[in-house]
């Protein structure tokens, strides 16, 4: 998107009618001290974790080089929610993001949904982080005999004394996290290229096309192990909405996230795609392994030891910055229910930094869950947490899009103005995405260990919300008639 067109977008923002896009009552209290470059590099950094660092290694040894095209597809339909949530934040910014939107477009009952689903998926992928923390440190010979729950309980409390200082601080770790991880996809890359240039041996054999011919060709175990891995790559991207919840905590959402959504499609084609074809024009899938992240075994192959150990550093960062974004996210998201009455109210309390410190804790509790997980079963922690955050992040994006929708109805009946940076093709855009997202649900099944039984929460996830509801629903009455007085 050109200059002028953020700009327009801004201009757009700031005419629309106050008045017609009620506050979320949780958005009161937050500081304003995220800058352009924080909420820039917290789209990277979202669009680059865990799932790309650790989640790849398996997945190309399962679907091979064809997982390219996965990260492409599921990158696409990715964009297009982050598309849409860009819109709802310049219509109106809001640290409860599209919590605050269910609220507005499909009432109290689609914003409890929404949010319990939300911490539903980051609680989970906290677990996934520590647990990917615990395999990184693993990885030096020093850390091997320490427990995988030690390290992972270790992990969960550096991250959330981070996470409670303040949202400058947190800004500036997320952007510092964010340029290391950047740096050193593209330091990987460029290491990538010149082993394909040079014809540099790798683990004995010459890098190429040929590695992928030799090996089973473009999809070496047919097509259902792509299809299948699509809920793991769809995971990868589940950060991507962070930018939503940035916004309410920026000076200037208007112009700011329209520039940091629009950048996600080349960070997807780069980095994603880019570096799996890389990968597997280096080594046979059947190379790569799940326990291992695909760069550390690249770099660790070419006989530099000491890259690889470098490597495994910077996907502890990764990591660490994942866990991070999780805690922050979180915690508005809660902060915003709190408010409204459908979440605990401590979630709401926030302290002398202005963070919301109840909700944070609260996710940090649930991480702790998955300390014992680790304990219990180490081997498959970050497999079946994976599958788990799945279910949450799709229905949050699906959330999302019919959000969207709403919102693209009231406009047209004229009751709010949307701005000029819009998600296009509505309405066929939104309804294509979520057939998608149900779809990638439903392939699960096709997964007997681990996926099959994750489908099988589902109706246990749709009693504990429909208790919960009617558990909370008089105070949630309350708090909405207090408001309205």
């Amino acid at each position: 998107m050109s200059k002028e067109a953020v700009d327009t977008a801004a201009a757009d923002a700031s005419r629309t009618d106050a008045s017609q896009a009620p506050a979320d009552a949780g958005d009161a209290g937050y500081s304003k001290d995220l800058k352009a470059r924080h909420v820039n590099m917290i789209a990277i950094g979202g669009a680059i974790g865990t799932g790309l660092f650790l989640g790849a290694g398996g997945r190309l040894h399962s679907a091979g080089p064809a997982l390219a095209v996965a990260y492409l597809v599921c990158g696409i339909f990715a964009f297009f929610v982050v598309r849409a949530l860009g819109e709802m934040v310049i219509y109106r910014p809001s640290s409860g993001s599209f919590v605050s939107y269910a609220r507005e477009f499909l009432g109290e009952k689609g914003a409890y949904v929404a949010g319990w689903m939300y911490f539903l998926n980051w609680s989970t992928t906290g677990i996934a982080d520590i647990t990917a923390i615990a395999l990184y440190t693993h990885y030096w010979s020093f850390f091997t005999d320490i427990p995988q729950w030690v390290l992972a309980l270790i992990a969960l409390a550096v991250v959330l004394v981070i996470n409670l200082i303040s949202v400058k601080y947190f800004g500036e770790m997320e952007f510092w996290f964010a340029i290391v991880k950047v740096a050193a996809l593209v330091a990987f890359m460029l290491i990538g290229i010149f082993l394909l240039v040079t014809q540099h041996d790798v683990d004995g054999q010459t890098p190429g096309l040929s590695v992928i011919t030799d090996n089973g060709g473009f999809l070496p175990h047919g097509l259902m192990p792509v299809v299948i891995v699509m809920q793991g790559v769809v995971f990868a991207y589940a950060s991507l909405e962070l930018v939503g919840v940035a916004a309410g905590e920026t000076a200037e959402p208007q112009k700011v996230v329209p520039r940091a959504v629009n950048s996600i499609m080349w960070r997807v084609g780069l980095f994603y795609v880019g570096s799996v074809i890389l990968l597997a024009l280096l080594l046979p899938g059947s190379v790569y392994s799940a326990d291992q992240s695909p760069f550390v075994t690249v770099l660790s192959k070419i006989g530099v030891p000491a890259a690889g150990d470098v490597m495994n550093l910077v996907v502890l960062t990764a990591a660490m910055s994942s866990l991070n974004s999780g805690l922050y996210s979180t915690g508005r998201i809660l902060r915003s229910m709190a408010m409204a009455g459908s979440a605990p109210k401590f979630t709401a309390k926030m302290n002398k930094s202005q963070v919301p410190y109840g909700g944070i804790l609260l996710t940090s509790a649930v991480c702790v869950l998955g300390v014992g997980l680790n304990f219990l079963m180490p081997s498959q922690a970050f497999e079946i947490v994976l599958n788990v955050a799945s279910l949450g992040i799709i229905s949050t994006w699906v959330i999302i899009m019919i959000c969207h929708l709403a919102f693209v109805r009231r406009a047209k009946e004229g009751v709010i103005t949307r701005p000029s940076f819009r998600l296009p093709g509505s309405p066929v855009t939104e309804i294509v995405t979520i057939a998608f997202l149900l779809a990638v649900l439903g392939l699960m099944w096709k997964d007997p260990e681990i996926g099959r039984k994750t489908l099988y929460l589902i109706p246990i996830i749709g009693a504990a919300l429909a208790v919960g509801w009617y558990a909370i629903r008089k105070r949630v009455d309350r708090e909405a008639a207090g408001l309205t007085k």
